[in-house]
């Protein structure tokens, strides 16, 4: 049924192009679905990839940007060199699919124990750290002008938001607790700089090949705030994969993260994002909690929520690392 839909689109905006084959749904949660397909075209197959929301399904939750906002964030990072899909078309009533996009398909692997472990990636990984700098410095040169509308958020406001979220979950942690009261004391303020921030740029959100990165993926988190929020997020140990020595995604260090950072001519604030690795540490330790306590109460008992809410531990002990004394 969606490839005939697909079909019929696709013939309406890609010049040439005859139909589709191979549609084969990749993920999907209860509200976005992500399908692989094919273009059928005489100059030869498009290997393309649709993100959607079926109809009938409401909108993105509060944290979310939106599947147009992420287009046309994703068309600006692409028209601006950041290594990123291109967007070939935005999903419209005609098309009879939902809202959504229709990107072109870069190759690659996104799955982070195979960029970590497999020999094919093995000449790439120690450029990875820096490589990931420039490429964050460049979405955070992005003119606000041209942005679509997006959440502003600031630290004060993430902490209170986090709180409530981990209140809400009615599971005690005294780690979550002593991280709590460690942000709020070390709680930097506004930032001199509000820059679109990706949200959600880390190992796994990554296409990577064998010269390095190809592609940024999942803007659904983007808003404006402080740039060094993504500098932070990248180096939470959940990222690693059991590489923790190497904070950036397991296969660099801070320092090559930051020299990429600045050499493609931004500033870096070390105590900044070291505030918001912790934040973002305990950020993913309630999201955990909220896994698991909807394998308790929901009436979808999946294991894969429940595998995921176990890791809240693993947080617990990647904060305590995070916040004792240095020295120690």
């Amino acid at each position: 049924m969606i490839e005939a839909a697909l079909s019929r689109s696709v013939q309406r905006w890609c010049e040439g192009a005859t139909g589709v084959t191979g549609a084969a749904k990749l993920s999907g949660g209860a509200s976005q679905e992500t399908w692989r397909f094919d273009i059928t075209h005489p100059d030869g197959a498009i290997g393309a990839i649709l993100r959607r929301s079926p109809k009938g399904y409401g909108a993105a939750p509060t944290r979310a940007a939106g599947l147009a906002a992420e287009a046309q964030l994703m068309q600006l990072a692409y028209q601006a060199g950041v290594p990123s899909p291109r967007v070939m078309h935005v999903l419209t009533p005609e098309d009879d699919l939902g809202t959504g996009f229709i990107m072109q398909r870069v190759e690659g692997e996104t799955i982070a124990r195979k960029i970590l472990r497999d020999e094919e990636f093995a000449a790439a990984r120690p450029l990875l750290a820096r490589q990931i700098g420039g490429i964050l410095a460049g979405l955070h040169r992005l003119p606000q002008d041209r942005l679509p509308e997006l959440r502003s958020r600031g630290a004060t406001q993430e902490i209170a938001e986090f709180e409530r979220d981990y209140r809400s979950l009615n599971w005690p942690k005294p780690v979550f607790e002593l991280a709590l009261r460690w942000l709020r004391d070390h709680d930097p303020g506004p930032s001199a700089e509000t820059t679109l921030v990706h949200g959600d740029f880390r190992n796994g959100n990554l296409i990577i090949g064998a010269d390095g990165v190809r592609a940024v993926l999942d803007w659904e988190l983007a808003h404006l705030g402080d740039p060094m929020e993504d500098l932070g997020w990248v180096c939470v140990n959940s990222w690693r994969f059991g590489e923790i020595d190497k904070p950036v995604g397991g296969f660099g260090t801070r320092e090559e993260l930051f020299a990429g950072y600045e050499a493609a001519g931004r500033k870096v604030d070390p105590e900044r994002v070291k505030f918001w690795e912790v934040m973002g540490t305990l950020r993913w330790g309630i999201m955990c909690g909220g896994m698991m306590q909807r394998f308790r109460e929901g009436p979808d008992h999946s294991m894969e929520r429940a595998m995921i809410g176990r890791r809240a531990s693993e947080t617990e002990i990647d904060l305590l690392r995070l916040l004792a004394p240095r020295g120690s």
